[in-house]
């Protein structure tokens, strides 16, 4: 019966950080297999921003790129979902959602997460089209345009504040919160920031382009933009069953626990990118993807050299036992 294949490297995700970790170790002369659902977060946005010599690129085009460079240097990709892991003897077993298994030597996730919105009638529609989420991602494209800040929570007046240095026009919808404390009301003033009370109930759309919001009360409030701030959506049975989420943690947006390269709570696991850090761009996921291959990489030759001078005691120790 021919032993199963063990890769040195399964990597769950085929993201920025998921595909910047493959190319590295595939260049490090490693066997790596990919597993992706083909569900990037981004995947509705127009192009990339803040990826040197890459503005405005569309995403899907930047993930077939990596795809192809991951081939051409030896890897494979796997379209699937990873549902489940376990560790013994040094081997990870990785059952994915067709009830296939894989095993690898180590695993790094990179699978993100998921963004979950708010419940107002007409927003995920627009999502990643009008209705945005990051400055330093979206700022400059709405430069100077009238933009609304959705408050489901307190950060929601930084973030205010944050806008108003791309835009003089800036709407802040107190929406869920129930009042803004004076030294918060002082700064929005002080900006010159709108501040509109009453929760938002709908979209108000002329054609296919974004007129205003419209409050619970019927009143409309003119925007061309509305900021949102998603909910990190975690939930992974894949991270439960590697003991790093708990089951009362699903859903909850808590990042996975790495150090500095990556590394998490369990042995022979890394993660890297939005999994690890919500706020990461496409350019820092798929450095921080570099680094934990980098990481992997080393860790694999410490285990080869370890193996490789216990094989080598093995061999020398009958002929010195027989001087």
């Amino acid at each position: 019966m021919t032993s199963p294949k063990i890769y040195d490297v399964v990597v769950v995700g085929g993201g920025a950080a998921g595909l910047s970790a493959a190319v590295t170790l595939c260049r490090s002369l490693r066997s790596v297999l990919v597993i992706d659902a083909g569900q990037p977060r981004n995947g509705r946005s127009a192009g990339l921003h803040g990826f040197l010599s890459h503005e405005g690129l569309p995403p899907e085009e930047l993930l077939a790129a990596g795809r192809a460079e991951v081939r051409a240097h030896g890897g494979q990709i796997l379209q699937g979902r990873a549902v489940s892991a376990r560790g013994e003897g040094g081997v990870f077993t990785i059952e994915l959602q067709d009830r296939q298994s894989l095993h690898s030597r180590r695993l790094l996730i990179a699978s993100g997460f998921e963004d979950e919105l708010p419940e107002v009638r007409g927003l995920r529609e627009r999502w990643g089209r009008d209705v945005l989420h990051c400055p330093y991602c979206h700022g400059w494209e709405i430069r100077h345009r009238a933009i609304g800040i959705l408050a489901t929570e307190p950060a929601a007046v930084q973030e205010a504040l944050l806008f108003r240095q791309w835009s003089g026009h800036i709407i802040f919808f107190q929406h869920l919160l129930e009042d803004l404390d004076p030294g918060e009301r002082e700064q929005l003033e002080a900006r010159s920031v709108h501040v509109v009370q009453g929760p938002v109930a709908s979209l108000e759309l002329a054609g296919d382009v974004l007129t205003g919001v419209r409050l619970a009360t019927g009143q409309v409030v003119a925007c061309e933009y509305l900021v949102v701030s998603p909910r990190a959506r975690t939930e992974s049975s894949l991270l439960q069953s590697l003991g790093l989420q708990h089951t009362g943690e699903a859903g909850q947006g808590r990042p996975v626990n790495t150090d500095g390269v990556g590394l998490t709570a369990m042995q022979g696991v890394w993660a890297a990118g939005n999994i690890c850090d919500p706020t990461a761009q496409v350019i820092t996921a798929a450095s921080a993807g570099v680094k934990a291959a980098t990481a992997i990489n080393a860790d694999l030759v410490e285990e080869d050299t370890r193996r490789a001078v216990e094989a080598a005691r093995r061999t020398a120790f009958p002929k010195t036992a027989l001087t």
